[in-house]
């Protein structure tokens, strides 16, 4: 059965409700069990970040044909500094130093994979980089959008696929 949905960068899936919807590609470029301090959840003062993605890819340069799915699910890493054993690296990833290069590929990649029509969701936090600095480097406009979070730095942001149109020649 063909997949309607993609999440290019998975992670743990903390968004999705239902980590296993059979409609989703869940996707990530790492495959790992990380295992860090946190004294809130085990009594040996450890927790483990499952990233255990469906298949391995880079959001940059997705292994799949152009009009693909439905919905695209974007929720890159969102930070550029942070500790080499960070937790928050360990959950959510980190940047690289071409992190305007790398999310302006990513959200050219997303939009290639949709359908026309399709919708791509896309989440980012600003707490590092400010939402209208990744604004700049995607192709299209966002249709709407939510803040949410503790201290309102979470965005979630939806863009639809432009319907290629043809001119039509009376003759």
């Amino acid at each position: 059965m063909k997949k309607q949905i993609l999440d290019p960068c998975s992670g743990s899936r903390m968004m999705w409700f239902n980590k296993k919807n059979s409609a989703v590609e869940f996707g990530d470029i790492r495959k790992e069990i990380i295992t860090v301090t946190d004294r809130s959840h085990r009594e040996d003062g450890t927790r483990s970040i499952i990233i255990d993605p469906d298949s391995l890819m880079d959001f940059r340069k997705l292994p799949f044909e152009d009009n693909s799915f439905k919905l695209v699910a974007f929720d890159p890493p969102h930070l550029k500094r942070a500790g080499p054993k960070s937790w928050l690296v360990a959950k959510y990833g980190k940047l690289s130093n071409n992190w305007r290069e790398d999310l302006k590929l990513g959200f050219a990649e997303c939009l290639r994979v949709l359908e026309p029509g399709g919708t791509l969701v896309f989440k980012w936090n600003e707490t590092q980089i400010k939402v209208r600095e990744v604004l700049e480097l995607t192709p299209i406009e966002p249709l709407f959008g939510q803040v949410s979070g503790r201290n309102g730095m979470t965005h979630w942001l939806v863009f639809m696929k432009p319907v290629a149109t043809t001119k039509s020649h009376n003759i």
